[in-house]
């Protein structure tokens, strides 16, 4: 739809695009997470929304909403990159 490709694994995604500190988040930036349900390293990806909340799809939940404050996401947080045309 917006004419950007991502790679499918969330590991083969960490390199992809510029790296951007929290502080400078944007609505769109891609964040990333260590040692989840998925396994060791970066396990876990979801997509920034603002106001410290984030997008992703849960195993139990399905698709969903979550503050990167969360007490599990909090400590698992390893980047953000963000993607442009």
């Amino acid at each position: 739809t917006y004419g950007i490709e991502l790679p499918r694994t969330s590991k083969q995604m960490f390199v992809v695009g510029k790296i951007v500190a929290r502080k400078n988040l944007k609505p769109g930036d891609i964040v990333f997470f260590k040692n989840t349900y998925s396994g060791p390293g970066v396990s876990h990806v979801g997509i920034y929304l603002g106001e410290g909340r984030f997008a992703h799809a849960s195993s139990s939940k399905g698709g969903t909403i979550t503050q990167l404050n969360n007490p599990y996401f909090r400590p698992r947080y390893v980047g953000a990159r963000r993607v442009e045309r």
